[in-house]
């Protein structure tokens, strides 16, 4: 315990990590389909147990900010907060908005890996942006820097490799870093909008957990312009729109929709968070 105390100090003074601790190993887990293909597969990443002391520390370092950065819209990987809130919150702001006779249409929206194409440098220039401590903005760089990984199956290891994007998988930072670059671009496509859907005296122009994002708006029109600014700061940001698998759903008819000349499904059920 002493030793690794030790190593967590001069990580903490000296913001250099062990090499082993910067080290992924990959599991590929296949799943339905064709297993040669890679899309069929998912993966789990063993990285370093005594590494899992210092991500703690430095992800209660981070706690105070992170809460202050993180707005009602977002509900995923916070304290207190779940899948079952935002159930509820998009429940009543149906109901609300069928009561006053006003419709309301919705985009759910799909991201393509998202949490796999994060862009490091423009992580550390959204997080001081957003004023998190540069300490540890600092610690985070030197972690992301030359990290490696490897692939594990049963015919044996893969050579390192390096990871140039992309949040840490298997580590505990990674949603809190995920939900501070997704909100930077959720705050530079929305925090001017005035679409979105309107109850007693609030806008509520999105529902997130993570990834997973829901747009609201009172018309076609609005909801048109919302997603085209969405997506732009996203690919901006280096994030892509499954446009194939992003649906429109509302409480009136809707003939068609389109953003950007691509035509997106218009349902009429959707499994939200898990319930539909």
């Amino acid at each position: 315990m002493k030793t690794l105390t030790r190593i967590c100090q001069n990580i903490w003074e000296k913001k250099k990590w062990p090499e082993d601790w910067k080290r992924s190993v990959y599991i590929p887990i296949p799943k339905k389909g064709d297993i040669l293909k890679c899309e069929n597969h998912r993966t789990i990443a063993l990285i370093s147990h005594s590494s899992k002391v210092m991500l703690k520390i430095i992800q209660r370092r981070l706690a105070d900010f992170f809460n202050e950065q993180m707005p009602r819209e977002q509900a995923g990987f916070r304290k207190g907060r779940g899948t079952r809130d935002h159930i509820a919150n998009l429940r009543w702001i149906i109901e609300s908005m069928r009561e006053k006779q006003r419709n309301l249409v919705m985009c759910f929206i799909d991201y393509s890996k998202a949490f796999d194409c994060v862009d490091h440098d423009l992580l550390w220039l959204y997080l001081r942006e957003m004023g998190a401590p540069l300490h540890i903005i600092q610690l985070l760089k030197s972690l992301y820097k030359d990290q490696e990984a490897c692939v594990r199956t049963d015919s044996g290891e893969t050579p390192w490799f390096e990871i140039g994007k992309g949040v840490r998988q298997g580590c505990i930072l990674s949603p809190t870093l995920f939900n501070l670059y997704s909100e930077m671009i959720m705050r530079k496509a929305l925090e001017d909008t005035e679409e979105g859907a309107k109850i007693g005296g609030l806008v509520v122009s999105n529902l997130r957990y993570a990834d997973d994002t829901t747009l609201l708006a009172e018309s076609e029109a609005d909801l048109e312009k919302m997603l085209k600014r969405v997506q732009e700061e996203s690919r901006k940001a280096g994030l892509s729109l499954n446009i194939q698998k992003t649906k429109i759903m509302a409480t009136a008819a809707i003939d068609s929709f389109a953003v950007n000349g691509e035509d997106v499904e218009i349902v009429e059920s959707f499994n939200f968070l898990g319930l539909r």
